[in-house]
Protein backbone atom coordinates (compact mmCIF):
# COMPACT_ATOMS: atom_id res chain seq x y z
CA UNK A 1 0.00 0.00 0.00
CA UNK A 2 1.83 3.47 -0.89
CA UNK A 3 1.89 5.86 1.98
CA UNK A 4 1.51 9.71 1.53
CA UNK A 5 5.05 10.05 2.48
CA UNK A 6 6.05 7.34 -0.83
CA UNK A 7 3.63 9.64 -3.10
CA UNK A 8 5.76 12.84 -1.62
CA UNK A 9 8.86 11.16 -2.23
CA UNK A 10 7.90 10.17 -6.19
CA UNK A 11 6.94 14.40 -6.40
CA UNK A 12 8.80 16.18 -8.98
CA UNK A 13 11.13 17.87 -7.49
CA UNK A 14 12.61 21.67 -7.94
CA UNK A 15 14.79 24.30 -6.64
CA UNK A 16 12.25 26.94 -7.00
CA UNK A 17 9.06 27.41 -7.31
CA UNK A 18 7.52 30.61 -8.52
CA UNK A 19 3.38 31.33 -7.83
CA UNK A 20 2.33 33.87 -10.43
CA UNK A 21 3.43 34.33 -13.91
CA UNK A 22 3.13 38.18 -14.23
CA UNK A 23 6.10 40.36 -15.19
CA UNK A 24 7.86 39.73 -12.05
CA UNK A 25 7.76 35.90 -11.91
CA UNK A 26 8.73 35.48 -15.71
CA UNK A 27 11.68 37.49 -15.42
CA UNK A 28 12.74 35.67 -11.61
CA UNK A 29 12.37 32.51 -14.18
CA UNK A 30 14.27 33.99 -16.93
CA UNK A 31 17.34 34.59 -14.36
CA UNK A 32 17.26 31.76 -12.74
CA UNK A 33 17.06 29.43 -15.97
CA UNK A 34 20.04 30.79 -17.20
CA UNK A 35 21.75 30.29 -13.97
CA UNK A 36 20.35 26.42 -14.31
CA UNK A 37 18.70 26.12 -11.22
CA UNK A 38 15.40 24.10 -11.82
CA UNK A 39 12.19 26.10 -11.42
CA UNK A 40 8.67 25.73 -11.60
CA UNK A 41 6.26 28.63 -12.76
CA UNK A 42 2.87 28.17 -11.67
CA UNK A 43 -0.42 30.30 -12.80
CA UNK A 44 -3.98 30.08 -12.55
CA UNK A 45 -5.16 31.57 -15.65
CA UNK A 46 -4.99 29.71 -18.75
CA UNK A 47 -2.45 32.38 -20.10
CA UNK A 48 -0.86 35.08 -19.37
CA UNK A 49 -2.58 38.43 -19.04
CA UNK A 50 -2.80 40.03 -22.41
CA UNK A 51 -4.60 43.73 -21.74
CA UNK A 52 -2.34 46.70 -20.93
CA UNK A 53 -1.18 47.59 -17.38
CA UNK A 54 2.00 49.16 -16.52
CA UNK A 55 2.95 51.63 -19.36
CA UNK A 56 6.95 53.01 -17.58
CA UNK A 57 10.09 51.30 -17.47
CA UNK A 58 12.75 52.47 -16.30
CA UNK A 59 16.84 51.71 -17.17
CA UNK A 60 17.39 49.50 -14.06
CA UNK A 61 14.80 47.50 -15.72
CA UNK A 62 15.93 47.44 -19.05
CA UNK A 63 19.34 46.36 -17.43
CA UNK A 64 17.81 43.43 -15.72
CA UNK A 65 16.09 42.40 -18.99
CA UNK A 66 19.78 42.43 -20.97
CA UNK A 67 20.95 40.16 -17.90
CA UNK A 68 17.80 38.27 -18.98
CA UNK A 69 19.11 37.78 -22.36
CA UNK A 70 15.87 39.54 -24.10
CA UNK A 71 16.92 43.18 -24.14
CA UNK A 72 17.19 43.00 -27.32
CA UNK A 73 13.64 41.94 -28.42
CA UNK A 74 12.22 44.09 -25.91
CA UNK A 75 13.89 46.98 -27.23
CA UNK A 76 11.89 46.80 -30.16
CA UNK A 77 9.01 47.86 -28.26
CA UNK A 78 9.66 50.83 -26.20
CA UNK A 79 10.10 54.10 -26.67
CA UNK A 80 13.00 55.95 -25.14
CA UNK A 81 13.52 59.33 -23.54
CA UNK A 82 8.90 59.48 -22.63
CA UNK A 83 9.10 62.71 -20.69
CA UNK A 84 6.52 63.52 -18.21
CA UNK A 85 4.95 66.59 -18.78
CA UNK A 86 2.51 68.56 -15.55
CA UNK A 87 0.43 71.18 -16.65
CA UNK A 88 -1.87 73.83 -14.62
CA UNK A 89 -5.31 74.09 -15.42
CA UNK A 90 -4.71 76.38 -17.59
CA UNK A 91 -2.39 74.46 -19.62
CA UNK A 92 0.91 75.82 -18.59
CA UNK A 93 3.73 73.56 -18.06
CA UNK A 94 4.79 73.49 -14.35
CA UNK A 95 7.20 71.14 -14.13
CA UNK A 96 8.96 68.68 -16.83
CA UNK A 97 10.75 65.28 -15.50
CA UNK A 98 12.98 64.85 -18.59
CA UNK A 99 16.25 62.99 -17.88
CA UNK A 100 18.56 62.98 -20.85
CA UNK A 101 21.22 60.75 -19.21
CA UNK A 102 22.16 56.21 -19.67
CA UNK A 103 24.56 55.72 -16.74
CA UNK A 104 23.15 52.33 -16.41
CA UNK A 105 23.05 51.65 -20.10
CA UNK A 106 19.70 52.82 -21.28
CA UNK A 107 17.59 55.50 -21.13
CA UNK A 108 15.79 56.44 -17.63
CA UNK A 109 12.41 56.73 -18.25
CA UNK A 110 11.16 54.59 -21.56
CA UNK A 111 7.19 53.84 -22.38
CA UNK A 112 6.17 50.72 -23.46
CA UNK A 113 3.10 48.20 -23.14
CA UNK A 114 3.41 45.36 -20.61
CA UNK A 115 1.84 42.40 -22.64
CA UNK A 116 4.17 42.61 -25.67
CA UNK A 117 7.36 42.17 -23.11
CA UNK A 118 5.40 39.47 -20.79
CA UNK A 119 5.38 37.90 -23.86
CA UNK A 120 8.92 37.85 -24.74
CA UNK A 121 9.53 36.61 -20.93
CA UNK A 122 7.43 33.72 -21.45
CA UNK A 123 8.63 32.89 -24.71
CA UNK A 124 12.27 33.38 -23.34
CA UNK A 125 11.56 30.41 -20.73
CA UNK A 126 11.03 28.10 -23.48
CA UNK A 127 15.10 28.27 -23.98
CA UNK A 128 15.40 26.14 -20.40
CA UNK A 129 14.47 22.54 -20.08
CA UNK A 130 14.96 22.72 -16.85
CA UNK A 131 12.23 25.43 -16.08
CA UNK A 132 8.64 24.21 -16.57
CA UNK A 133 5.13 26.39 -16.74
CA UNK A 134 1.85 25.27 -15.76
CA UNK A 135 -1.10 27.01 -16.48
CA UNK A 136 -4.75 26.47 -15.27
CA UNK A 137 -3.41 25.67 -11.82
CA UNK A 138 -4.09 27.30 -8.93
CA UNK A 139 -1.93 26.41 -5.64
CA UNK A 140 -4.87 25.12 -3.07
CA UNK A 141 -2.01 24.44 -0.16
CA UNK A 142 1.68 25.01 0.67
CA UNK A 143 3.34 23.55 3.85
CA UNK A 144 6.92 24.30 4.87
CA UNK A 145 9.60 22.00 6.60
CA UNK A 146 13.41 22.14 7.74
CA UNK A 147 14.38 21.14 3.44
CA UNK A 148 11.29 21.98 1.19
CA UNK A 149 8.15 23.39 0.65
CA UNK A 150 5.00 20.60 -0.48
CA UNK A 151 2.48 22.46 -3.14
CA UNK A 152 -0.69 21.78 -4.09
CA UNK A 153 -2.31 22.52 -6.70
CA UNK A 154 -5.92 22.50 -8.51
CA UNK A 155 -7.15 22.67 -12.13
CA UNK A 156 -9.99 24.21 -13.55
CA UNK A 157 -11.63 20.29 -13.67
CA UNK A 158 -10.73 19.94 -9.81
CA UNK A 159 -8.25 17.85 -10.22
CA UNK A 160 -4.90 18.45 -7.41
CA UNK A 161 -1.39 17.04 -7.91
CA UNK A 162 1.41 17.48 -5.55
CA UNK A 163 5.23 18.85 -6.30
CA UNK A 164 7.79 19.99 -3.96
CA UNK A 165 10.39 22.83 -3.97
CA UNK A 166 13.55 23.76 -1.82
CA UNK A 167 11.91 27.38 -1.97
CA UNK A 168 8.86 29.10 -3.20
CA UNK A 169 8.55 32.39 -4.44
CA UNK A 170 5.23 34.51 -3.92
CA UNK A 171 5.17 36.82 -7.35
CA UNK A 172 0.93 35.84 -6.89
CA UNK A 173 0.13 39.91 -7.04
CA UNK A 174 -1.34 42.42 -3.68
CA UNK A 175 -4.31 40.52 -3.33
CA UNK A 176 -1.48 37.50 -2.28
CA UNK A 177 -2.74 34.08 -1.27
CA UNK A 178 0.75 33.52 -0.28
CA UNK A 179 1.24 36.08 1.90
CA UNK A 180 -2.64 36.12 3.76
CA UNK A 181 -1.63 32.40 4.39
CA UNK A 182 1.39 33.29 6.04
CA UNK A 183 0.19 35.43 7.91
CA UNK A 184 2.40 38.45 6.88
CA UNK A 185 1.02 42.01 7.43
CA UNK A 186 0.52 44.06 4.75
CA UNK A 187 0.73 47.97 6.01
CA UNK A 188 -0.17 50.86 4.37
CA UNK A 189 -3.89 52.78 3.01
CA UNK A 190 -5.88 52.65 -0.10
CA UNK A 191 -6.59 56.62 -1.04
CA UNK A 192 -10.29 57.13 -1.58
CA UNK A 193 -10.77 58.12 -5.16
CA UNK A 194 -10.52 56.29 -8.34
CA UNK A 195 -9.39 56.59 -11.86
CA UNK A 196 -10.66 55.34 -15.05
CA UNK A 197 -8.17 53.87 -17.39
CA UNK A 198 -8.80 54.19 -21.28
CA UNK A 199 -6.90 52.91 -23.80
CA UNK A 200 -7.17 53.13 -27.66
CA UNK A 201 -5.60 52.60 -30.92
CA UNK A 202 -4.61 55.04 -33.57
CA UNK A 203 -3.70 57.01 -31.44
CA UNK A 204 -6.04 60.14 -31.63
CA UNK A 205 -3.21 62.83 -30.46
CA UNK A 206 -0.17 61.69 -32.16
CA UNK A 207 1.74 63.76 -29.71
CA UNK A 208 4.69 62.03 -28.05
CA UNK A 209 5.55 61.72 -24.07
CA UNK A 210 3.06 61.97 -21.05
CA UNK A 211 1.08 64.99 -19.89
CA UNK A 212 0.00 65.32 -16.44
CA UNK A 213 -2.96 67.72 -16.74
CA UNK A 214 -3.69 68.79 -13.02
CA UNK A 215 -7.55 70.40 -13.95
CA UNK A 216 -8.94 70.51 -10.43
CA UNK A 217 -12.19 69.75 -12.17
CA UNK A 218 -10.91 66.73 -13.06
CA UNK A 219 -7.50 65.53 -13.24
CA UNK A 220 -5.94 63.82 -16.08
CA UNK A 221 -3.44 61.90 -17.68
CA UNK A 222 -2.50 61.44 -21.91
CA UNK A 223 0.04 58.91 -22.29
CA UNK A 224 1.43 57.84 -26.04
CA UNK A 225 2.48 54.43 -26.26
CA UNK A 226 4.69 52.71 -28.22
CA UNK A 227 3.10 51.13 -31.99
CA UNK A 228 0.06 54.41 -31.95
CA UNK A 229 -1.34 53.33 -28.58
CA UNK A 230 -2.62 55.98 -25.95
CA UNK A 231 -3.52 55.76 -22.64
CA UNK A 232 -6.17 58.37 -20.91
CA UNK A 233 -6.67 58.04 -17.12
CA UNK A 234 -9.45 60.69 -15.61
CA UNK A 235 -10.17 60.79 -12.04
CA UNK A 236 -13.31 59.60 -10.82
CA UNK A 237 -14.99 62.65 -8.80
CA UNK A 238 -17.11 61.72 -5.50
CA UNK A 239 -20.50 60.37 -6.95
CA UNK A 240 -19.56 58.24 -10.02
CA UNK A 241 -19.54 55.08 -10.67
CA UNK A 242 -17.32 52.58 -12.92
CA UNK A 243 -21.01 51.45 -14.28
CA UNK A 244 -21.94 55.08 -14.89
CA UNK A 245 -18.73 56.14 -16.34
CA UNK A 246 -18.36 53.06 -18.44
CA UNK A 247 -21.82 54.31 -20.40
CA UNK A 248 -20.80 55.39 -23.81
CA UNK A 249 -22.60 59.04 -23.66
CA UNK A 250 -20.33 59.94 -20.34
CA UNK A 251 -17.31 58.11 -21.43
CA UNK A 252 -17.80 59.95 -24.74
CA UNK A 253 -18.27 63.47 -22.15
CA UNK A 254 -15.20 62.69 -20.57
CA UNK A 255 -12.87 61.96 -23.98
CA UNK A 256 -14.45 65.30 -25.66
CA UNK A 257 -11.87 67.08 -22.77
CA UNK A 258 -8.81 65.75 -25.00
CA UNK A 259 -10.33 64.19 -28.38
CA UNK A 260 -12.77 66.43 -31.36
CA UNK A 261 -14.31 62.99 -31.76
CA UNK A 262 -15.21 60.61 -29.00
CA UNK A 263 -17.56 58.49 -31.36
CA UNK A 264 -14.39 57.62 -33.52
CA UNK A 265 -11.79 56.07 -31.19
CA UNK A 266 -10.67 53.02 -31.37
CA UNK A 267 -11.31 51.67 -27.44
CA UNK A 268 -8.98 48.68 -26.36
CA UNK A 269 -10.28 48.80 -22.71
CA UNK A 270 -11.73 50.78 -20.41
CA UNK A 271 -10.96 50.09 -16.36
CA UNK A 272 -11.49 51.66 -13.46
CA UNK A 273 -8.71 51.30 -10.55
CA UNK A 274 -7.65 52.26 -6.93
CA UNK A 275 -4.40 53.56 -5.81
CA UNK A 276 -3.02 51.61 -2.84
CA UNK A 277 0.33 52.73 -0.48
CA UNK A 278 0.85 49.39 1.12
CA UNK A 279 3.76 46.91 2.19
CA UNK A 280 4.19 43.63 3.23
CA UNK A 281 6.08 43.56 7.21
CA UNK A 282 8.72 41.00 5.74
CA UNK A 283 9.77 39.47 2.65
CA UNK A 284 10.54 36.36 3.73
CA UNK A 285 9.11 33.48 5.92
CA UNK A 286 11.17 30.14 6.13
CA UNK A 287 11.90 29.18 2.74
CA UNK A 288 8.85 31.14 1.47
CA UNK A 289 9.84 34.50 -0.29
CA UNK A 290 7.54 37.54 -1.23
CA UNK A 291 8.05 39.45 -4.79
CA UNK A 292 6.55 42.38 -6.22
CA UNK A 293 3.03 43.27 -5.44
CA UNK A 294 2.64 40.62 -3.32
CA UNK A 295 5.49 42.34 -0.99
CA UNK A 296 4.17 46.25 -1.93
CA UNK A 297 2.00 48.12 -4.08
CA UNK A 298 2.27 51.79 -5.02
CA UNK A 299 0.21 54.26 -6.83
CA UNK A 300 1.26 54.51 -10.59
CA UNK A 301 2.42 58.29 -10.64
CA UNK A 302 6.19 57.31 -10.87
CA UNK A 303 5.54 54.31 -12.59
CA UNK A 304 7.90 52.22 -10.38
CA UNK A 305 5.62 49.19 -9.14
CA UNK A 306 6.38 47.29 -12.50
CA UNK A 307 9.90 48.61 -11.99
CA UNK A 308 10.20 48.16 -8.13
CA UNK A 309 9.23 44.35 -8.97
CA UNK A 310 11.72 43.99 -11.40
CA UNK A 311 14.28 45.38 -8.53
CA UNK A 312 13.08 42.42 -6.66
CA UNK A 313 13.83 39.73 -8.98
CA UNK A 314 16.85 41.14 -9.77
CA UNK A 315 18.18 40.73 -6.38
CA UNK A 316 16.83 37.13 -5.47
CA UNK A 317 17.07 35.76 -8.84
CA UNK A 318 21.52 35.24 -7.82
CA UNK A 319 20.86 34.59 -4.09
CA UNK A 320 18.60 31.70 -4.56
CA UNK A 321 20.75 30.86 -7.36
CA UNK A 322 23.75 30.66 -5.37
CA UNK A 323 21.72 28.47 -2.54
CA UNK A 324 20.43 26.20 -4.80
CA UNK A 325 24.16 25.30 -6.47
CA UNK A 326 25.55 25.07 -2.96
CA UNK A 327 27.68 28.21 -3.58
CA UNK A 328 26.11 29.69 -0.42
CA UNK A 329 24.20 29.05 2.91
CA UNK A 330 20.43 29.40 2.87
CA UNK A 331 20.86 32.70 5.32
CA UNK A 332 22.36 34.34 2.41
CA UNK A 333 18.21 34.73 1.66
CA UNK A 334 17.97 36.87 4.82
CA UNK A 335 19.41 39.76 2.85
CA UNK A 336 16.83 40.15 0.02
CA UNK A 337 14.31 41.88 2.45
CA UNK A 338 17.40 43.61 4.20
CA UNK A 339 18.49 45.45 0.77
CA UNK A 340 14.91 45.22 -0.76
CA UNK A 341 12.53 46.65 1.85
CA UNK A 342 13.29 50.09 2.81
CA UNK A 343 13.95 51.13 -0.94
CA UNK A 344 10.88 49.67 -1.49
CA UNK A 345 9.41 52.04 1.44
CA UNK A 346 11.36 55.41 -0.22
CA UNK A 347 9.34 54.30 -3.76
CA UNK A 348 5.85 54.02 -2.32
CA UNK A 349 6.57 57.42 -0.81
CA UNK A 350 7.59 59.14 -3.52
CA UNK A 351 5.09 57.81 -5.69
CA UNK A 352 2.77 59.22 -2.51
CA UNK A 353 3.92 62.57 -3.17
CA UNK A 354 3.55 62.55 -6.69
CA UNK A 355 -0.06 62.10 -6.28
CA UNK A 356 -0.39 64.24 -3.94
CA UNK A 357 0.80 67.18 -6.03
CA UNK A 358 -0.75 66.22 -9.07
CA UNK A 359 -4.33 65.74 -7.47
CA UNK A 360 -4.63 67.31 -4.42
CA UNK A 361 -7.40 67.30 -1.86
CA UNK A 362 -8.72 71.27 -3.14
CA UNK A 363 -8.58 74.31 -5.17
CA UNK A 364 -7.03 76.10 -2.35
CA UNK A 365 -3.93 73.29 -2.59
CA UNK A 366 -3.98 73.21 -6.21
CA UNK A 367 -3.41 77.27 -6.64
CA UNK A 368 -0.70 77.14 -3.93
CA UNK A 369 0.93 73.95 -5.99
CA UNK A 370 0.54 75.84 -8.93
CA UNK A 371 2.27 78.94 -7.57
CA UNK A 372 5.06 77.29 -5.59
CA UNK A 373 6.33 74.70 -8.48
CA UNK A 374 5.86 77.72 -11.17
CA UNK A 375 8.01 79.88 -8.71
CA UNK A 376 10.36 76.48 -8.66
CA UNK A 377 10.30 75.93 -11.97
CA UNK A 378 12.01 79.79 -13.00
CA UNK A 379 15.09 78.80 -10.88
CA UNK A 380 17.83 77.12 -13.28
CA UNK A 381 18.93 74.36 -10.60
CA UNK A 382 15.63 73.50 -9.51
CA UNK A 383 14.33 73.54 -13.07
CA UNK A 384 17.18 70.66 -13.34
CA UNK A 385 16.67 69.07 -10.34
CA UNK A 386 13.17 67.72 -11.89
CA UNK A 387 14.05 67.54 -15.32
CA UNK A 388 16.79 64.75 -14.80
CA UNK A 389 14.21 62.78 -12.02
CA UNK A 390 17.31 63.26 -9.50
CA UNK A 391 14.35 63.25 -7.13
CA UNK A 392 14.11 59.24 -7.33
CA UNK A 393 14.99 57.40 -4.66
CA UNK A 394 18.03 55.29 -6.49
CA UNK A 395 18.41 51.81 -4.43
CA UNK A 396 21.60 52.19 -2.04
CA UNK A 397 22.14 48.99 0.53
CA UNK A 398 23.34 49.59 3.71
CA UNK A 399 22.64 46.14 5.48
CA UNK A 400 23.59 42.89 3.09
CA UNK A 401 26.04 42.00 1.02
CA UNK A 402 27.93 45.52 0.96
CA UNK A 403 31.17 46.20 2.09
CA UNK A 404 31.47 49.45 3.72
CA UNK A 405 34.01 50.93 4.85
CA UNK A 406 34.48 54.61 6.28
CA UNK A 407 31.15 54.96 5.16
CA UNK A 408 29.57 58.18 7.23
CA UNK A 409 26.28 58.76 5.98
CA UNK A 410 25.47 62.74 6.53
CA UNK A 411 23.43 64.08 9.43
CA UNK A 412 20.20 65.78 9.32
CA UNK A 413 21.10 69.47 9.31
CA UNK A 414 19.14 71.88 11.81
CA UNK A 415 17.97 73.72 8.49
CA UNK A 416 16.59 71.06 7.01
CA UNK A 417 14.99 70.05 10.26
CA UNK A 418 13.40 73.88 10.36
CA UNK A 419 11.95 73.47 7.02
CA UNK A 420 10.64 69.89 7.32
CA UNK A 421 8.83 70.87 11.03
CA UNK A 422 7.50 74.34 9.04
CA UNK A 423 5.87 72.62 6.32
CA UNK A 424 4.95 69.99 8.41
CA UNK A 425 2.95 66.45 6.68
CA UNK A 426 2.19 68.45 3.44
CA UNK A 427 2.94 67.44 -0.32
CA UNK A 428 5.08 70.23 -0.02
CA UNK A 429 6.87 69.05 3.38
CA UNK A 430 7.74 65.94 1.48
CA UNK A 431 8.76 67.00 -1.64
CA UNK A 432 11.18 68.99 0.23
CA UNK A 433 12.00 66.37 2.40
CA UNK A 434 12.85 63.88 -0.61
CA UNK A 435 14.38 66.98 -2.29
CA UNK A 436 17.19 67.27 0.97
CA UNK A 437 17.30 63.13 1.17
CA UNK A 438 19.52 63.58 -2.32
CA UNK A 439 23.14 65.51 -2.19
CA UNK A 440 22.65 66.29 -5.38
CA UNK A 441 19.39 68.58 -4.87
CA UNK A 442 19.31 72.32 -4.93
CA UNK A 443 18.34 72.33 -1.36
CA UNK A 444 20.80 69.22 -0.41
CA UNK A 445 23.43 71.03 -2.25
CA UNK A 446 22.84 73.75 0.51
CA UNK A 447 21.63 71.39 3.68
CA UNK A 448 25.51 69.40 3.04
CA UNK A 449 27.24 71.83 1.73
CA UNK A 450 29.55 71.57 4.99
CA UNK A 451 29.13 67.45 5.09
CA UNK A 452 31.72 64.59 3.77
CA UNK A 453 32.62 64.40 0.47
CA UNK A 454 30.49 62.57 -1.81
CA UNK A 455 28.69 59.29 -0.62
CA UNK A 456 30.49 55.62 -1.27
CA UNK A 457 29.24 54.03 -4.04
CA UNK A 458 29.69 50.73 -1.77
CA UNK A 459 25.84 49.51 -2.25
CA UNK A 460 24.63 51.20 -5.19
CA UNK A 461 24.28 50.32 -8.62
CA UNK A 462 27.59 50.26 -11.05
CA UNK A 463 27.36 52.00 -14.12
CA UNK A 464 27.49 50.09 -17.51
CA UNK A 465 29.22 51.90 -20.05
CA UNK A 466 30.31 51.02 -23.79
CA UNK A 467 33.23 49.17 -23.49
CA UNK A 468 35.55 47.66 -26.46
CA UNK A 469 37.60 44.28 -26.56
CA UNK A 470 40.65 43.37 -27.87
CA UNK A 471 39.13 42.53 -31.52
CA UNK A 472 37.28 45.94 -31.91
CA UNK A 473 34.06 44.83 -30.83
CA UNK A 474 32.14 47.86 -28.95
CA UNK A 475 29.12 46.83 -26.36
CA UNK A 476 27.26 47.40 -23.24
CA UNK A 477 29.20 46.24 -20.08
CA UNK A 478 27.37 43.75 -18.87
CA UNK A 479 27.13 42.12 -22.09
CA UNK A 480 30.91 41.85 -22.00
CA UNK A 481 30.88 40.34 -18.95
CA UNK A 482 28.16 38.58 -17.94
CA UNK A 483 25.66 38.19 -15.40
CA UNK A 484 27.83 36.82 -12.57
CA UNK A 485 29.90 38.63 -10.00
CA UNK A 486 32.72 40.88 -11.49
CA UNK A 487 36.29 41.82 -10.21
CA UNK A 488 36.76 45.17 -12.30
CA UNK A 489 39.94 46.98 -11.67
CA UNK A 490 41.57 49.94 -13.26
CA UNK A 491 44.67 49.66 -15.27
CA UNK A 492 45.60 46.92 -13.30
CA UNK A 493 45.33 43.09 -13.26
CA UNK A 494 42.49 42.33 -10.25
CA UNK A 495 44.32 39.34 -9.38
CA UNK A 496 47.77 40.72 -8.87
CA UNK A 497 47.03 40.41 -4.91
CA UNK A 498 45.02 37.91 -4.68
CA UNK A 499 46.78 34.59 -3.21
CA UNK A 500 45.45 30.88 -5.04
CA UNK A 501 43.02 30.77 -1.74
CA UNK A 502 41.56 33.53 -2.97
CA UNK A 503 41.67 33.26 -6.44
CA UNK A 504 39.66 29.74 -6.09
CA UNK A 505 36.94 31.38 -4.40
CA UNK A 506 36.00 33.60 -7.36
CA UNK A 507 36.92 30.87 -9.78
CA UNK A 508 34.47 28.79 -8.25
CA UNK A 509 31.67 31.40 -8.32
CA UNK A 510 32.76 32.05 -11.90
CA UNK A 511 33.55 35.74 -11.42
CA UNK A 512 34.48 37.66 -14.52
CA UNK A 513 38.26 39.23 -13.54
CA UNK A 514 38.25 42.70 -15.30
CA UNK A 515 41.13 44.69 -16.32
CA UNK A 516 40.32 48.09 -17.77
CA UNK A 517 41.98 50.69 -19.72
CA UNK A 518 41.89 53.33 -22.01
CA UNK A 519 41.18 51.79 -25.38
CA UNK A 520 44.81 52.86 -27.03
CA UNK A 521 46.72 51.12 -25.03
CA UNK A 522 44.66 47.55 -25.86
CA UNK A 523 47.79 46.69 -28.26
CA UNK A 524 50.07 47.71 -25.72
CA UNK A 525 49.18 46.50 -22.23
CA UNK A 526 51.42 43.90 -20.56
CA UNK A 527 50.19 40.33 -19.96
CA UNK A 528 47.76 39.00 -17.12
CA UNK A 529 46.92 35.84 -15.31
CA UNK A 530 45.16 33.73 -17.48
CA UNK A 531 40.96 34.20 -17.55
CA UNK A 532 41.36 37.83 -17.05
CA UNK A 533 39.14 40.05 -19.43
CA UNK A 534 40.99 42.98 -20.73
CA UNK A 535 38.86 45.88 -21.97
CA UNK A 536 38.89 49.28 -23.39
CA UNK A 537 36.42 52.47 -22.04
CA UNK A 538 35.77 53.61 -24.67
CA UNK A 539 33.59 56.54 -23.18
CA UNK A 540 35.85 57.60 -20.44
CA UNK A 541 33.12 57.29 -18.06
CA UNK A 542 34.80 54.00 -15.87
CA UNK A 543 38.07 55.96 -15.40
CA UNK A 544 36.08 58.89 -14.32
CA UNK A 545 34.27 56.64 -12.00
CA UNK A 546 37.39 55.26 -10.39
CA UNK A 547 38.92 59.00 -10.43
CA UNK A 548 36.08 59.67 -8.02
CA UNK A 549 37.25 56.70 -5.52
CA UNK A 550 40.37 55.79 -3.27
CA UNK A 551 40.72 52.47 -4.29
CA UNK A 552 41.05 50.86 -8.14
CA UNK A 553 38.67 47.85 -7.36
CA UNK A 554 35.36 47.22 -7.38
CA UNK A 555 33.65 44.00 -6.60
CA UNK A 556 30.60 43.86 -8.57
CA UNK A 557 27.57 41.70 -7.77
CA UNK A 558 25.51 39.82 -10.53
CA UNK A 559 22.15 42.36 -9.88
CA UNK A 560 25.73 45.20 -10.48
CA UNK A 561 25.70 46.36 -7.28
CA UNK A 562 28.66 47.24 -5.53
CA UNK A 563 29.72 45.23 -3.05
CA UNK A 564 32.80 46.80 -2.22
CA UNK A 565 36.16 48.38 -3.05
CA UNK A 566 39.71 47.45 -2.35
CA UNK A 567 43.25 48.61 -3.37
CA UNK A 568 45.07 45.78 -4.84
CA UNK A 569 46.74 44.84 -1.67
CA UNK A 570 43.65 44.48 -0.12
CA UNK A 571 41.79 41.68 -2.32
CA UNK A 572 42.34 38.96 0.13
CA UNK A 573 41.08 40.82 3.09
CA UNK A 574 38.18 42.40 1.31
CA UNK A 575 37.28 38.88 -0.67
CA UNK A 576 37.15 36.95 2.92
CA UNK A 577 34.60 39.84 4.76
CA UNK A 578 32.64 39.29 1.06
CA UNK A 579 32.93 35.41 1.58
CA UNK A 580 31.51 35.51 4.97
CA UNK A 581 28.66 37.70 4.04
CA UNK A 582 27.40 36.17 1.41
CA UNK A 583 27.51 32.74 3.81
CA UNK A 584 30.17 31.26 1.41
CA UNK A 585 33.24 29.23 2.40
CA UNK A 586 36.50 30.94 0.90
CA UNK A 587 38.08 27.42 1.27
CA UNK A 588 35.41 24.62 0.02
CA UNK A 589 36.16 21.46 1.86
CA UNK A 590 35.29 19.67 -1.69
CA UNK A 591 38.27 21.53 -3.33
CA UNK A 592 40.85 18.39 -3.14
CA UNK A 593 43.85 21.21 -5.86
CA UNK A 594 43.45 23.26 -2.28
CA UNK A 595 43.96 20.57 0.44
CA UNK A 596 47.50 19.86 0.10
Amino acid sequence: MQTAADTLAQAPTYDVAIIGAGPVGLTLANLLGQAGVRTLVVEKLDHIIDYPRAIGIDDESLRTLQAAGLAGQVEAHITPDHWMRFYTATGQCFASIEPRTDEFGWSRRNAFIQPQVDAILHQGLARFAHVQTLFGRELAHFAQDDSGVDLTLQAGDGTRQTLRARFMVACDGGNSSVRRTLGIAFEGRTKPNQWIVVDVRNDPLGTPHIGMHCDPERPYVSAALPHGIRRFEFMVMPGETEQELSQPENLARLMRKVVADPESLDYIRKRVYTHNARLAAKFREGRVLLAGDAAHIMPVWQGQGYNSGMRDASNLAWKLAMVAKGQAGEALLDTYGLERRDHARSMIHLSEVAGDIFAPESRTAARVRDTVMLALNAVPPVKQYFAEMRFKPMPRYEQGVVLHAADNPARQAPLLGGLLDRSGDTPLGRLLGLMAEKKESPLGRLIHSLEAPEPSPVGRMFIQPRVTDGEGRIQRLDDAIGPRFAIIAWGTDPTHGMDAQTLAFWQRLDACLVRIMPPGQLGHCPPVREGVLTLGDVQGRIKDWFARQTRSIAFVRPDRFVAALASPQETGAVSAQLARLLHAPLLPAYAPALQD
